[in-house]
């Protein structure tokens, strides 16, 4: 007879791992499957854990896990051809405990917390993927996977195999999803040494920056661009929706390409080997692409619940929530002895109730908005810069003069009713 489980989950990521380490935790048998070599081989993020999510799990956990850099400052570039305005926050309370956020190699750090899940109790299968989902009357009752005797059955199958989610699908939770709700990221990691790292950076020992690019590293469409510092390497990727990438005709290596060779990028590459390429498809839908979370024997977390807020670029601390809550449900379920949707639906209320579904909200139109309307990265962001350049230089121009030339200049190129349009736009979209 094939094994029954308490638990299944499909995917050990941050979402999968989590909900696998709460349910083992509290006594639960749990079988976690992982398609890749090893959890953390077919994984992609820029690089950057946030503390507060990961410490609900693992009480200080960075005095163990395989960290990089505490962040201590972000930046953010309004990038054109030759310049860039800049802003962002340094804080040195950054770097003390208990941290803010840090920057990861996902290879190194999604092995550790699957590891600490099955010291908890959870049994972890690599090099399996789950080709469907086992359904009888109408209830998720196991998986069917691509080993000999590959069916396996449990009360609860979580489903955390990622934005194109197959088992979703399957399932009917969702339809393919649409161009301009998935973005494809690629992302380069930059072996450097320390000291130039920290001196190019202008951080001191184990101090870390995150820097994420606007304008010109997407060639002005809708996406972004990142530069992260790691103890002896830099994480530097670009990403847009696949909608702009087939609009532009843009190939994603060579973007990427186009960004390390920016004369704003280059001087931090400089003298930098390349260790590792990775692409990777990342939900950008937010809001209204959030998919049926929730049915008879089977709940969704993470990427394959289009869990990701691109506007403050967060995704793995929301796929961790989603974990634990999902974890939190499926405990509750195993007590009371019903799988059904009505029990399960918990976990919907609860993500409903969280920040998750809370800061997607407030961002529901965002994605949309700058998608429709390309000018926002593909004409302010360089009049941003031309302003700049002009209001700094100091050519005996009264500034007051330079103010009334600049605001010319924008509401003469674009019309002043126009502008005034643009600005209550982009307001109301992330209001």
């Amino acid at each position: 007879m094939p094994e029954k489980f308490d638990v299944i989950i499909v995917g050990a990521g941050p979402a999968g791992t989590s909900c696998a380490f709460v349910c083992a935790k509290n006594g639960l048998n749990v079988l976690l499957i992982e398609r890749g070599e090893y959890p953390g081989s077919k994984n992609v993020m820029g690089g950057v854990l946030y503390r507060k999510q990961m410490e609900e799990l693992i009480p200080e956990f960075w005095k163990e896990a395989p960290l990089e850099r505490p962040v201590i400052e972000q930046r953010f570039w309004m990038m054109d051809k030759e310049s860039v305005v800049q802003f962002g926050y340094k804080g040195l309370e950054w770097g003390q405990e208990p941290y803010n956020n840090f920057t990861v190699l996902r290879a190194q750090f999604d092995q550790w917390f699957a590891q600490k899940a099955v010291e908890a109790g959870a049994l972890l299968v690599n090099e399996t993927v789950v080709t469907e989902c086992l359904v009888e009357d109408g209830k998720v009752v196991g998986v069917r996977t691509d080993r000999p005797d590959g069916e396996v059955f449990a009360d609860v199958v979580v489903l955390a195999d990622g934005v194109n989610s197959l088992l979703g699908k399957q399932l009917g939770f969702h339809k393919e999803f649409r161009p301009d709700e998935v973005a494809l990221t690629v992302m380069e990691v930059i072996n450097l040494s320390k000291d130039k790292i920290n001196e190019r950076f202008n951080l001191s020992e184990n101090q870390g920056c995150t820097i994420e690019i606007f304008g010109d590293s997407t060639k002005g469409n809708l996406g972004t661009a990142f530069l992260y510092t790691n103890k002896d390497s830099l994480n530097i990727g670009v990403g847009t929706t696949l909608s702009s990438m087939i609009k532009a005709k843009l190939k994603p290596y060579e973007l990427l390409d186009y960004l390390k060779t920016h004369p704003m990028v280059k001087p931090f590459l400089e003298g930098g080997e390349s260790a590792e390429y990775l692409a990777h498809l990342i939900p950008e839908g937010g809001y209204r692409s959030v998919p049926k979370v929730a049915g008879n024997g089977v709940v969704v977390v993470g990427d394959a619940a289009q869990l990701v807020n691109a506007i403050h670029r967060e995704g793995s601390n929301m796929a961790m929530a989603s974990g634990k809550m999902a974890a939190e449900t499926i405990i509750l379920a195993k007590h009371e002895g019903d799988f059904s949707e009505s029990s399960l639906n918990r976990y919907r209320e609860e993500l409903y109730g969280s920040f998750i579904m809370k800061d997607l909200e407030k961002y529901k139109d965002a994605t949309h908005v700058f998608e429709k309307y390309p000018q926002y990265l593909r004409d302010y962001v360089p009049m941003v810069n031309r302003a700049a350049s002009k209001f700094f230089t100091v050519d005996g121009t009264p500034k007051k003069d330079k103010q009334k030339e600049i605001m010319r200049s924008v509401t003469g190129e674009k019309g002043t009713i126009r502008v005034l349009k643009d600005i209550y736009r982009a307001w109301k979209a992330v209001k």
